[in-house]
C-alpha cells in the first residue's frame, strides 16, 4: 500500500506557451496537419502531449508524443517503447477522468 505504484500526472502548458492552442506537423510526404493540443503532461521525469486533429475528433482518438526541450523551446517526439507509450495513455486517460482535482 506504497501508493506510488500508479503516480499521477502533472498538468503543463508549455506547448500552448509556445505554440498557441493548436500546432502543425509536417507529415513524412511534406504535407501538414492542424492538430488541437488536447493536454500536455509530466509522467515521472518525461513529458507527453496529446494531441487531436480534425479526423481524429469524430472517434475522440488522440495521437501521443514525448516533449523534450530543444534549444529551450519544447518540441515532439515519437513514443516508439510500447510500455512507455501504454504509460502515457493511461496518465492521459486518469487527466481525463480527475477534472475534480485542481491544483
Amino acid at each position: 500500500m506504497s501508493g506510488n505504484e500508479h503516480e499521477a500526472p502533472k498538468k503543463l502548458n508549455s506547448l500552448r506557451t509556445a505554440f498557441g492552442n493548436e500546432i502543425e506537423l509536417e507529415a513524412d510526404d511534406g504535407s501538414v496537419e492542424v492538430y488541437d493540443i488536447k493536454a500536455e503532461f509530466q509522467l515521472g521525469d518525461r513529458i507527453y502531449a496529446a494531441l487531436q486533429s480534425d479526423p481524429m475528433r469524430g472517434e475522440e482518438d488522440v495521437e501521443l508524443f514525448r516533449v523534450v526541450q530543444v534549444g529551450g523551446e519544447p518540441q515532439l517526439e515519437n513514443i516508439e517503447d510500447d510500455e512507455e507509450w501504454e504509460a502515457a495513455s493511461e496518465a492521459y486517460d486518469d487527466l481525463l477522468f480527475s477534472t475534480d482535482e485542481r491544483p
